[in-house]
């Protein structure tokens, strides 16, 4: 709708123009103006303000005036409507917030990408709201455009996130993940491979419908793959055979309460002191409150880790808690002190 507006403001403005140069030209040649008269009997006729003329009009210059009545008239009033829906429409408004965004996105650095902003794509914004992570969505559904641009004051392109351009824009060369919700998969899989091909350390997810999409997915280039109707009928299944454990780890890990949250934090910043002890010499749950539920050690995922695996900096740390004893760890594995 918007470059259409534009367009019809550029035609508005190409039509008055060029009725305001026959005019001119025509008064005079017709009845020999100058310039400066020439243009003023222009406006006065094609604008219907009913002035008196510069001079009087021989036949010729009736004749002359009367077609250019005829034939500005038209124009005048197509040129008044198409400013007037610019306006009221909110065209200028809209074109002035999309520049805006355009400045905050050049911007970014750190952030992800959201391609597609439909169910999948609105709860991965609702979660990095949640995590205070910068995101920008590309979208070009122009009612679903409309409803970002309106309802929210999320970063938005409109355009196709397939196009090289588009990702470009999005600042992908400097963006952590990009994530892929499209509903086709031919779309997702041309977004893993056009954007392992831009940037070969962004963090690729996926959404995949079809059950042999994910490999390909994977071969092209993601980092991970979901697959919303297997996890779905798992869920429900699940909700039959075992009900208060699904809810369980569902208030943990999908609801964002501040009574509980499981987070993942790196020991890449580990303290030199805790280099190489254990989990036991830390004291983590009688220090902080949190809980070591899993790790991740040399590409292997351990649940429950016992209290003697030794800690490195090439660790990941998954652990239960609420915000304040999650904080609490985290001050204790950068500095090797806790601090109340």
């Amino acid at each position: 709708m918007k470059e259409y507006q534009i367009k019809n403001i550029l035609i508005a403005l190409l039509l008055l123009g060029g009725i305001v140069i026959f005019g001119t030209l025509g008064f005079m040649f017709v009845e020999g103006f100058n310039l400066t008269e020439a243009f003023f009997m222009t406006v006065i006729t094609i604008s219907t303000v009913g002035f008196e003329e510069v001079r009087p009009l021989d036949n010729a210059g009736m004749i002359f005036t009367s077609f250019l009545i005829i034939t500005s008239f038209g124009v005048f009033v197509y040129v008044v409507t198409s400013f007037t829906r610019f306006l009221v429409e909110g065209v200028f408004r809209n074109y002035y917030k999309d520049n805006k965004v355009k400045k905050r996105i050049r911007k970014l650095t750190g952030h992800v990408i959201v391609c597609g902003y439909g169910r999948n794509g609105r709860q991965a914004a609702v979660e990095l709201i949640d995590h205070q992570k910068n995101f920008v969505i590309i979208e070009n559904n122009k009612d679903v455009l409309e409803h970002i641009r309106e309802e929210t004051n999320f970063l938005y392109i409109e355009g196709d996130c397939t196009h090289e351009e588009v990702l470009e824009e999005a600042q992908i060369m400097k963006a952590d993940a990009i994530i892929a919700t499209l509903p086709n998969d031919a779309d997702n899989l041309f977004i893993v491979l056009t954007s392992r091909q831009m940037s070969k350390d962004i963090k690729i997810i996926s959404r995949a419908s079809e059950d042999k999409s994910d490999m390909k997915l994977k071969r092209a280039g993601a980092n991970n793959v979901i697959m919303p109707d297997r996890i779905g009928g798992q869920r429900m299944a699940k909700l039959v055979l075992q009900p208060d454990v699904v809810e369980f780890l569902e208030y943990i890990m999908l609801q964002r309460t501040r009574d509980v949250r499981l987070e993942e934090l790196s020991c890449s910043q580990l303290a030199s002191c805790f280099e190489n002890k254990s989990i036991k010499e830390l004291g983590i749950r009688n220090v902080t409150g949190a809980n070591i539920v899993g790790m991740k050690k040399d590409r292997q995922y351990i649940f429950n880790p016992s209290p003697e695996v030794l800690l490195s900096a090439k660790d990941q740390l998954f652990v239960l808690g609420n915000p304040e004893q999650i904080e609490k760890l985290t001050n204790l594995l950068k500095t090797g002190t806790h601090q109340e």
